[in-house]
């Protein structure tokens, strides 16, 4: 029995990055003989085992083979004849294919290290085509890896798969997933770019793939594009950290822009709505978690409205704050304006560009929610259908205080018709 460590450990130590995670390959044992000295059996499609101590992943080396369309349509087989070089071919990625001995000598039949050395992702062999994930796994890479390029061929064979309609059966849990991971990585643009370049986010995420190509008030958007437009603000969404929620309301945020008609462009009147249903499409096919779909859709709807606060009467704004549920949910609305401030800093040349609208909502916020409106409902006992016009009048005047101090210290934010 021969153990490796193989897959990103490896992968990842050559590229001098810090190793998480651990996996293991086992090399001519039996699952009795795992069994036999401690390891736990936790595989279900294949012998996986945890090591008795350190708990982490000792798989059987396998082959594998295709019996039916998507993703889950394979059978493997896992015994004691079934060689390293036999376990590393069914791997993705040249890079993702190499092994360790314990005395630290690598296994590298596909020449994983020149790829890595040369910043490329390539496939194994053309098994790559039997599993659609693998194109996501690969576009996930391309976010984390931002400086890889992929190989001519493997994009080749990405675009078969399309075109061969094995991404229409990858199921909404796992693209939602991958997509997900990827946005968390530190260059999320990268993702899509090698989604859009194999043809896979046409098929996937469609109403985001209809954004490129569609122009833009040049003195808005110096990009003019608007899928170049919400590329840029993905990845500042993730320059700056922000959770996964505020970088999924950036990626779906301008959606509706890819449905205004052709003779009204380079503008997008009414774009928010359109860009709300269409978040909400998305959302629903891809079973969406409920904090990234809710703050998506509220995103897609208000961001508009963000934009332009300071041309709000302190009326409007405290409807706005109720129509977001601000003030049962503050946290949220916050996070939606910092989705806001993402679209705004996504622009070339806006990357430093002040944002003041979000201090500014989150002041009159506070203000509004500075009222008693218990006692406000106590004085209304004997008429209660007045409860909430008064709560509401309540939230306004204070709202309309902090509007007049805040305008006095910074007047250049008041509307000319003021």
């Amino acid at each position: 029995m021969k153990i490796y460590t193989v897959g990103g450990a490896v992968r990842d130590g050559l590229l001098g990055l810090s190793v998480q995670d651990r996996d293991y390959v086992v090399v001519g044992a039996t699952p009795e003989e795992m069994l036999k000295q401690g390891y736990r059996a936790v595989g279900k499609d294949f012998p996986v085992f945890l090591h008795p101590q350190t708990q982490e992943e000792y798989a059987l080396a396998r082959t594998e083979r295709k019996t039916a369309p998507g993703y889950k349509g394979f059978a493997f087989h896992a015994a004691p004849d079934v060689t390293l070089e036999d376990d590393l071919a069914r791997r993705d990625l040249t890079i993702n294919a190499i092994a360790q001995a314990a005395d630290g000598s690598l296994i590298d039949p596909y020449h994983g290290q020149r790829d890595v050395q040369q910043k490329i992702f390539r496939h194994v062999s053309d098994a790559f085509i039997e599993d659609p994930v693998r194109i996501l796994r690969l576009a996930r890479f391309a976010a984390r890896f931002a400086d890889f390029s992929v190989a001519p061929e493997t994009n080749a064979l990405m675009q078969r798969m399309v075109r061969d309609g094995e991404v229409d059966a990858l199921v909404p849990e796992r693209v939602w997933q991958e997509l997900a991971r990827g946005l968390m990585e530190q260059k999320p643009s990268r993702m899509f770019e090698v989604l859009r370049a194999c043809g896979a986010l046409e098929r996937i995420l469609p109403e985001l793939n209809a954004l490129w190509g569609v122009p833009q008030p040049e003195q808005h958007h110096p990009e003019i594009d608007t899928g170049v437009h919400v590329m840029l603000v993905v990845d500042w969404a993730a320059q700056q950290d922000y959770a996964l929620p505020v970088r999924f309301a950036a990626l779906l945020h301008d959606l509706g822009k890819g449905t205004t008609p052709e003779d009204m462009w380079p503008r997008h009147h009414g774009h928010e709505a359109r860009s709300a249903r269409l978040a909400e499409q998305v959302c629903v096919r891809l079973k969406v978690p409920g904090d990234c779909r809710d703050l998506a859709l509220m995103t897609a709807r208000e961001h508009g409205n963000v934009g332009r606060a300071f041309e709000m009467r302190p009326a409007t704004l405290v409807t706005l704050f109720g129509r977001c549920d601000a003030f049962r949910k503050p946290q949220r609305f916050l996070d939606m304006l910092l989705a806001a401030q993402c679209d705004h800093r996504g622009r070339y040349g806006f990357e430093e560009r002040p944002f003041p609208q979000a201090a500014y909502l989150e002041g009159a916020l506070k203000a509004a929610q500075d009222i008693d409106a218990g006692a406000i409902a106590g004085r209304h006992q004997t008429q209660p259908q007045k409860i909430q016009e008064a709560i509401q009048l309540a939230r306004s005047a204070r709202v309309a205080e902090f509007v007049a101090v805040y305008r006095k210290l910074h007047p250049q934010t008041a509307p000319a018709a003021d």
